[in-house]
């Protein structure tokens, strides 16, 4: 059996080394050199290559060198190979950074003060404290459980909401299509973390918006294909959205010719919201596969194909 890493030359480097100090017997391969593609047990990546089932016949196991798993198409894995998410703490962290950056960013009027200054216009805004603002998390997982604790440690009225109830201490927990509308109204700065499905594709449209109270902001950190662009400008334009900072785009990059580059309503990052760490990716890496080896076969950041994530 071997481990087979199809990713960067950084992630090949530190993690190969980890593996053939700590892991000696289990040899480890970089693509595109495989070994014998029948010994390839585990595969690390961020998009799988080809006729998998062919190329590896003895494949167990697929790590995703991220969160998520939208990108790999399930149907082309097959059944009987455990897809596993990147779940470590850099990863966690670099978003809990990130999103209490861009709502503290909405919550004190940034974006209105850069075009301000662009205009050379002095015209202070009436601030809020934290206490006195609305916060909604879309996608209580585990990245978006931790961000909505770290909000409402700030300070925000924080509420979460997701397909299936999760309790995090400080933050009014909503779930479920028949709780959505109720969330909705109050968040006055909405936070996308979904997980990128059939169902959630398109999320971020004209009904949803309508549905949020007047003037509200959003972030997404999600997926680009959450959000529907035309109905967003079109909600920033009526005013029924006031801002909007995205760092994912759909396609990325995002194409010289969008509108969102020039809007100055929007704030656009390039998908550096959180990447996983690859010291301690490595460390997660190499201890889910001990486990593995081990004889264990449930870990919590293995994805659930009914679902999609």
């Amino acid at each position: 059996m071997s481990f087979l890493l199809k990713s960067t030359k950084e992630r090949a480097d530190v993690w190969g080394a980890l593996f053939r100090s700590e892991l000696p017997d289990l040899p480890f391969h970089v693509w595109p050199e495989t070994g014998n593609p029948e010994d390839v047990q585990f595969l690390a990546t961020w998009e799988p290559p080809p006729d998998l089932l062919t190329t590896f016949p003895n494949l167990e196991v697929i790590f995703s060198v991220g969160a998520g798993v939208d990108q790999f198409d399930m149907t082309r894995i097959p059944d009987h190979v455990t897809i596993i998410r990147m779940i470590e703490s850099g990863l966690t962290d670099g978003m809990v950074e990130y999103v209490n950056w861009a709502v503290l960013t909405l919550h004190r009027d940034i974006l209105a003060y850069v075009r301000q200054q662009r205009q050379h216009e002095w015209k202070p805004v009436h601030n809020k404290i934290a206490s006195q603002r609305r916060v909604g998390v879309m996608g209580m997982g585990t990245l978006g459980s931790p961000v909505a604790s770290a909000l409402a440690g700030a300070g925000f009225l924080c509420s979460g909401w997701s397909r299936s109830r999760h309790e995090v201490e400080g933050v009014t927990s909503y779930a479920g299509p028949d709780e959505l509308d109720a969330f909705l109204a109050a968040s006055e700065i909405l936070v996308c973390l979904l997980p990128l499905t059939d169902a959630t594709r398109g999320i971020l449209n004209a009904s949803l918006f309508s549905r949020l109270p007047k003037g509200a902001q959003i972030v997404n950190v999600a997926r680009g294909a959450h959000l529907v662009v035309p109905d967003l400008i079109a909600a920033l334009d009526s005013g029924q959205l006031s801002a909007a900072i995205l760092d994912v785009t759909s396609p990325e990059p995002l194409p010289a010719d969008s509108p969102l580059w020039d809007d100055q309503r929007v704030l656009i990052t390039p998908h550096v919201a959180s990447v996983s760490q690859t010291e301690t990716a490595g460390r997660v890496l190499l201890d889910t596969v001990r486990r593995y080896l081990a004889g264990e076969r449930n870990f919590h950041s293995m994805v659930d194909r009914s679902k999609g994530y």
